[in-house]
């Protein structure tokens, strides 16, 4: 088959050079869309070069962006008849023999749009009614219903950025994955689905394979909560339900889930890289320590010289989950900080209390940043200055901000070493936890009015650490490659 390229214009055909296109047969369906493309560009190319008058040039760009997805959808569905053109009576799938039971039209999902191809379905031998699959699923390794790899991946990055509803009205923007608001609701949470299935032996690949700064000289293991929008069934009252009433009611609770860091600093205590990772609340926080310590093993295991810092703020939860996790008996001497704003924001509440204006209190609260900074018993020694001021029990809008600060001091004294941690180069702040509250929580899964399901909420929160962690495509990757399945021939 052949595919002819006349010049520009009719006329101008007999005397202007053509371009003759080789089309192998089993290519056909590529042929129409290319020519279509052509006699496109060849028109718009006329209309520009008439005159200098302006241009919608928008148009011309949707017009061409259509004719090439036309173009790759053909491409598509020349590739997959291949895969099912010569389909044998039996296969063997991971050891098990399937036999042809039927065919019928499959639809698969590209990221130009749907192709239908007629395909056989295959059902294991001597399972009566069970699950039938078919060829191209197994080998290409398609999500649910023929959701091809990219394409769900495609779709499951949208929904982690934002709700089905804005991912569906994006891609119309860049004319890229033509499919229903139900759909962005449905294939990313099969992403999401397969990832926690697979999620703890790739999690383990991914630290392997990461490669260690050169100027790596230190890791940071951060932990926080968060709270997050549930959505919970109200039980029905006693008694007939009054008319018109809801046949389900249901409320909007917030209930706190758990944020963690591993951070990679250089000498001076800067972030190099972080990784972050979230759960729901119903989840136990055991399993997420148990991620970080892997991290942390696997790094140390081929960088023996990276010095470790444990951060939070003072909640006692946070600390018996770090010191519980991280033992020094395996992880050597370990650097642990609360957080140093955390612990300034106390003593700036309590230095309003101890001073008569904002700029004495501005001034003794710098001080005391200076001192926690330069000496290591500066804990002890703001203790001292507050218990001397005698001003312990004096209340402001129902607090008591000398009281607190003092009693924040007394708990959190041992983890206070800031001078310590600065002169060895370890961070002081646990901001990079701080952040992940706020961007992998915050601002996906606490929009206006949005509430979540456990399943569909955790679904979203580990597809969106991925993708904050910059480990979408590796992780991606090593997913579906779970689902590609070799597929071989039978004996009749």
């Amino acid at each position: 088959m052949r595919i002819r390229t006349p010049g520009r214009g009719e006329a101008a055909a007999s005397t202007a050079a053509s371009i003759v296109l080789k089309v192998p047969a089993h290519l056909k369906h590529l042929v129409a869309p290319f020519e279509s493309l052509i006699e496109e560009v060849d028109k718009r190319a006329e209309q520009l070069g008439r005159d200098g008058r302006a241009v919608d040039y928008a148009q011309i760009e949707r017009a061409f962006a259509e004719q090439v997805a036309a173009i790759e959808t053909a491409a598509h569905h020349c590739t997959l008849q291949a895969a099912v053109a010569v389909e044998p009576q039996r296969i063997e799938v991971r050891g098990d023999t399937y036999i042809r039971v039927g065919e019928g039209v499959g639809t698969y999902y590209t990221m130009t749009g749907p192709i239908a191809l007629r395909r056989g379905l295959y059902r294991r031998v001597g399972e009566h009614n069970g699950e039938t699959v078919d060829v191209i699923s197994l080998r290409t390794g398609a999500v649910g219903d023929g959701w091809l790899p990219h394409t769900a991946k495609a779709m499951a990055h949208y929904l982690q950025l934002g709700t089905s509803r804005e991912a569906e009205q994006a891609t119309k923007q860049v004319g890229r994955l033509p499919y229903s608001r139900a759909s962005f609701e449905r294939v990313p949470h099969l992403v999401g689905r397969l990832w926690l299935e697979h999620h703890a032996d790739i999690e383990d690949q991914l630290i392997q394979d990461f490669a260690i700064p050169d100027q790596a000289a230190s890791i940071s293991i951060a932990l926080d909560r968060a709270s997050v929008p549930m959505e919970e069934a109200v039980p029905r009252r006693p008694g007939r339900p009054r008319k018109g009433a809801p046949k389900r009611s249901v409320t909007r609770v917030f209930h706190m889930c758990y944020c963690a860091t591993v951070t990679i600093h250089d000498e001076d205590g800067h972030a190099l890289h972080t990784i972050r990772r979230g759960q729901m609340p119903s989840c136990d926080p055991q399993d997420l320590c148990n991620l970080l310590a892997n991290d942390v093993l696997q790094l140390r295991e081929r960088r023996s010289d990276l010095r470790i810092a444990l951060l939070a703020d003072g909640a006692p939860e946070m600390w018996n989950l770090l010191e519980a996790n991280f033992p020094v008996g395996v992880f050597g001497n370990l650097h642990r900080c609360v957080d140093f704003w955390h612990v300034i924001e106390k003593l700036a509440a309590a230095a309003k209390v101890l001073c008569r204006d904002a700029a004495t209190a501005k001034a003794m609260v710098w001080r005391w940043r200076q001192l926690l900074r330069r000496r290591k018993d500066a804990a002890a020694s703001i203790l001292a200055e507050l218990l001397a001021s005698g001003r312990e029990e004096v209340m402001v809008d129902g607090e008591r901000p000398v009281h607190d600060a003092i009693t924040y001091l007394q708990n959190n004294a041992e983890r206070m070493n800031y001078a310590g941690a600065i002169k060895k180069g370890l961070p002081i702040g646990s901001g990079n936890v701080e952040a992940t509250c706020k961007t992998l929580v915050g601002l996906r899964m606490k929009r206006c009015g949005s509430r979540w399901h456990h399943d569909t909420g955790n679904h979203v929160m580990h597809l969106r650490a991925l993708a904050l962690s910059d480990r979408w495509d590796d992780a991606m990757a090593k997913l579906f490659a779970t689902q590609r399945t070799p597929v071989r021939r039978c004996a009749a």
